[in-house]
């Protein structure tokens, strides 16, 4: 059971928070309806993103036996047979698809849903040995999640918001790539002998800048000055503390995955809360 568990990867459910951005920002999260809607979709998101680690467990179980980390996975290390993770990965995506159809009650949500499976299956089974669309696809995923927060509770998202989301996942990508090449100097993954140290440090600090244009842009746009008034702002020097603190984490021994990155780093995580308190002030409370 611990193995299954940990095939499943439930710490990186983490990244479905982005789900619930929707519903926040909209002003909505006092919503019951919509928040069990919400709640049912992060459930939803996570079964169709463990089945993706899952396929991808199985596509990659003889490279992972080479990395130093990931030898230690379930399939890799031979504690879960390949076929009795196929069998887990099926299951996984029908749990999804109820989910999503009889709890969430989404049409538009499952279209999202399916692209996204749709897109990381195929990233699975190879385009993530081409440069730049790897990281696209990486990128892909966690716009997905806020498109599919977006979908199942019917509530729109600022163009702002969307890019600084894109930004910041290009950051992560990025970042992700960087440290990747760094420490196991391109052996592990066959895409990283496309990419230059230089160029992916370049271009991720780049999109750190972008972030915090677009959401500041965001946070002083007239529809979110008419609803909260300009407290927002105050909030954009936190975001800037937050992202120069990851990229402390990442400058020094770290992998860059994000959510070990979060989880490790207490006073980042301590931070991300405090963001998170502040604006949920701001936009129910002040």
């Amino acid at each position: 059971m611990k193995s299954i568990v940990k095939l499943l990867r439930p710490h990186h459910s983490i990244k479905n928070i982005l789900l619930f951005l929707p519903l926040v920002f909209g002003g909505k999260l006092l919503d019951k309806t919509l928040l069990f809607r919400c709640i049912f979709g992060f459930v939803a998101f996570f079964f169709i993103c463990s089945a993706v680690y899952v396929i991808n467990d199985i596509r990659d179980a003889e490279k992972d036996r080479l990395h130093p980390k990931k030898c230690k996975r379930p399939i890799a290390s031979g504690k879960i047979s390949k076929k009795t993770a196929a069998f887990i990965a099926v299951l996984l995506v029908a749990l999804a698809v109820f989910c999503d159809i009889f709890l969430c009650r989404s049409i538009g949500g499952f279209f999202v849903l399916l692209l996204y499976f749709v897109l990381n299956l195929g990233y699975s089974m190879g385009l993530k040995e081409v440069p730049l669309l790897d990281i696209v696809i990486l990128v892909s995923g966690f716009i997905l999640r806020v498109v599919y927060g977006s979908q199942i509770c019917g509530i729109p998202v600022s163009g702002w918001m969307y890019l600084t989301v894109m930004c910041a996942s290009f950051y992560l990508g990025l970042g992700k790539r960087r440290n990747e090449l760094s420490r196991t100097g391109g052996d592990t993954r066959k895409v990283l002998t496309f990419y230059t140290y230089g160029f992916l440090d370049k271009n991720m600090y780049l999109c750190n800048t972008l972030v915090v244009i677009f959401y500041a842009l965001w946070s002083t746009s007239a529809e979110i000055t008419q609803r909260f008034g300009e407290r927002m702002i105050w909030t954009v020097p936190l975001v800037m503390i937050i992202l120069m603190k990851y990229s402390l984490d990442i400058e020094g021994d770290s992998d860059a995955d994000p959510v070990e990155v979060v989880v490790r780093d207490k006073v980042l995580a301590l931070l991300c809360l405090m963001y998170a308190i502040i604006a949920v002030s701001v936009i129910y409370f002040a």
